[in-house]
């Protein structure tokens, strides 16, 4: 079948192997904060100004986009597996393009390409985790995706070089397809072979084994009764409230301010009045091994605590951290020059830059143990199968646009409203806590098929009143329920057939 089945027993390799795709999205971020104020790159292409250097640093995320949007096509028609491959052979093309740059024009055309492969992976990575993972460690393996990222910024902004793709491409060679992808295309009998192999060592007479096959089954029979899929699928009934959701949750997770705190870090303490280089270096690295070291408690725990406090504490904590930033950059600094550039800058205060600095990294802190793992692992876990390749990469474009727009802006605005900034990115974390808290049901301990249940619940906007324990079957239950469907479908049942 293409796979290594010992390799495939352990969900915590199948999934993590995958989230080299994500450890992409953290070498972009890096690679350019690493070299906002290098001389050698500011005298190779010409001193950008903060327009120029926005546009390049948003290229990539544009291309990200595209990437994504792709994946609404791809992920259905080549696969959930081939579509990590293919990301992995258009990144090396665009890593040579930008390795060999000369000029403005040629490292952008390398980070667009490049970022065409960061799309895909990033869009596609958390819909494989999260069909191949079992409900109980689901929220754990998709949130490794947030941890690789962490570590893909940390890697690049020490050593400014890495190509971790072409080991991705190779590797996934020896990992299975989705097996929900496999039941859509009529292969069951592989695709129940993969679920004993993820979930059963090997014995297709697991319990959890043929309660997701029976249950992926069902789905799979009952979408197909709907018709053939299509983008309309994304407007039937129950699936815009989804769709809102999950594109909505990854803007609310670039608004919180935190990817400017990591691709515009060298500015922010420039700002806080940490301009020497050593310095300045010393301190990005502390924020980034936080990044890296916060990101863990949220993986071990994200299956326990549960989504919603997890996105509602967080958002809170980052809109107070943003206001405190903001407030002490307004109160203690000035308009002064800082490298030939006019910056609003804290100078002889270094009390207040120490402040700054903190609530940076207690800022960080608070993004990596709350949202920065549930924005992959909610969207991913939201959609029945017939939507959810194209609803997650919708999701994900989301994040995409969000990202670009942002790379885009924040260098002019960092430069004209300099500590308000902080003050716009703080509202948006409160906006997203009120977003969050009514409408933003809990899936925490469910499988894929048993979250179609809570939406039926309604309670559009009272998702508190959603009860932990629905849409949870036991196997009898699910079995029962395959025994109602028509007769050429019950031939094809487990019971049946094995």
């Amino acid at each position: 079948m293409g796979y290594n089945a010992r390799i495939a027993a352990n969900p915590y390799i199948v999934g993590s192997f995958a989230c080299i795709g994500g450890g992409l999205f953290g070498l972009d971020i890096s690679s350019m904060s690493g070299v906002l104020n290098n001389e050698s790159y500011l005298q190779t292409f010409n001193f950008p100004s903060p327009g120029v250097q926005g546009a390049i640093v948003a290229s990539m995320p544009a291309g990200s986009l595209v990437g994504a949007l792709a994946v609404t096509q791809l992920a259905d028609r080549l696969g959930r597996k081939k579509t990590v491959i293919l990301a992995g052979m258009i990144w090396v093309i665009g890593s040579i393009l930008q390795c060999a740059s000369v000029n403005r024009g040629m490292l952008v055309v390398g980070r667009v390409i490049s970022g065409i492969s960061v799309g895909l992976s990033s869009a596609v990575v958390p819909i494989y985790q999260s069909e191949i993972t079992a409900p109980a460690i689901r929220g754990r393996i998709v949130s490794l995706q947030q941890w690789s990222i962490t570590w893909g910024i940390l890697i690049q902004y020490f050593i400014q070089f890495d190509d971790p793709r072409h080991i991705l491409s190779l590797g996934m060679t020896i990992f299975p397809e989705s097996p929900r992808y496999l039941i859509d295309h009529d292969q069951e009998e592989e695709a129940l072979q993969v679920l004993a192999d993820l979930h059963g060592g090997g014995d297709k007479t697991n319990e959890l084994v043929v309660l997701e096959y029976e249950e992926i089954r069902q789905q799979v029979y009952i979408e197909r009764t709907e018709g053939a899929k299509s983008y309309m699928d994304l407007l039937k009934p129950g699936n815009p409230r989804r769709v809102f959701l999950g594109c909505s949750l990854q803007m609310w997770s670039q608004l919180s301010g935190m990817n400017v705190m990591m691709y515009y870090i060298v500015y922010v303490f420039q700002g806080a009045g940490l301009t020497g280089r050593r310095s300045n270096l010393i301190a990005d690295a502390v924020q980034y091994v936080l990044n890296v070291a916060l990101t863990v408690p949220a993986i071990i725990y994200i299956d326990k605590w549960g989504r919603r406090p997890m996105l509602l504490i967080g958002t809170l904590l980052m809109g107070f951290f943003l206001f405190l930033v903001g407030g002490i950059q307004g109160r203690f600094g000035n308009w002064g020059d800082v490298a030939g550039s006019t910056v609003w800058v804290i100078t002889g205060n270094d009390a207040a830059t120490k402040a700054v600095i903190v609530c940076s990294y207690l800022f960080v802190c608070s993004f990596a143990i709350t949202m920065g793992p549930v924005s992959w692992t909610y969207p991913a876990e939201l959609y029945s199968l017939k939507v959810r390749g194209k609803a997650v990469s919708l999701a994900t474009a989301a994040n995409w646009t969000f990202n670009t727009a942002l790379a885009f802006a924040v260098p002019p605005g960092l430069n004209s409203i300099a500590f308000k900034t902080y003050f716009i990115f703080g509202t948006f974390n409160f906006a997203a806590f009120l977003h969050i808290f009514f409408m933003y049901p809990e899936t925490v301990g469910r499988s894929l098929e048993e979250v179609e249940e809570i939406f039926k619940q309604g309670h559009t906007f009272t998702a508190w009143k959603i009860g932990k324990d629905v849409g949870k079957k036991t196997l009898q239950e699910v079995v029962d329920k395959s025994k109602q469907l028509p007769a050429e479908k019950r031939s094809e049942s487990f019971d049946e057939v094995h």
